[in-house]
């Protein structure tokens, strides 16, 4: 056997010469595996593209100014397509699932019973209706002029158990300090969406444009929005304490 065919046989694949032949394996290699750049770069792009329309729509909810209700031929827009609409989803499935975490707290507690979360819902419930009568006698006290309805006051007096379901949860979870701070801010946000909603609809339109507010009327609207505002936090409070030990 001559030195040819032994080079051919016994060829050295440490020299330069072979890394063309290794580096086109390589590539058939990765052509075996085309789905990998499809899963990699669709992936992260799709998570930067979410990442930033959540960013988009968190600036766009704390720099929001416009808290009018739209109109579409002296109507108000349905609530669907108009984010500042009072509508009673919200409410209603705030207040069924505040009652469903009573019940859990009360369970965690040993103190549950059918009878007990009868009276836990039963109270919240005539709660709000004397909320709602109250606000509506104290509008006819002032003789304020104003679109709002009652279902609009059982919305509006609804919101609130978005922030007490919020308060419990964390108590359960973590204790008794992070009921409260989460509480408090949550009752921060009802007493500003509160003010910032019911100005437009209770106060005058110089007072809702941000004029000084002048004349005896004007003032009682003004302290009748800052007691239904006030008067959150209190429901709040007053109907979670006991639920957190």
């Amino acid at each position: 056997m001559d030195s040819s065919e032994t080079s051919q046989l016994f060829e050295d694949t440490s020299g330069p010469g072979s890394q063309p032949g290794y580096r086109n394996q390589q590539a058939g290699h990765q052509e075996g595996f085309p789905g990998h750049s499809l899963l990699s770069d669709p992936m992260s792009n799709l998570a930067m593209a979410y990442g930033s329309s959540l960013a988009s729509q968190g600036r766009e909810m704390v720099d929001k100014n416009n808290w009018e209700v739209s109109y579409q031929q002296d109507t108000p827009v349905a609530p669907r397509f108009d984010v500042n609409a009072p509508d009673l989803y919200i409410p209603a499935m705030g207040f069924i699932t505040y009652i469903l975490v009573a019940g859990l707290a009360l369970g965690t507690q040993n103190r549950f019973s059918p009878e007990l979360l009868g009276v836990q819902a039963s109270s919240a419930f005539v709660w709000l209706i004397m909320e709602v009568l109250a606000v509506l006698l104290s509008l006819y006290l002032v003789t304020v002029n104003t679109d709002l309805t009652t279902i609009d006051l059982l919305a509006f007096s609804g919101y609130k158990y978005v922030g007490m379901i919020v308060g419990v949860v964390a108590g359960l979870l973590f204790g008794r300090p992070a009921y409260y701070l989460s509480l408090l801010w949550c009752c921060a946000a009802i007493f500003v969406f509160m003010i910032r909603t019911l100005r437009l609809k209770l106060l005058s339109e110089a007072a809702a444009e941000g004029r000084l507010v002048r004349g005896a009327r004007n003032q009682l609207r003004m302290y009748l929005t800052m007691s239904i505002a006030a008067a959150q936090p209190i429901f709040m409070y007053w109907l979670t304490y006991h639920l957190i030990k």
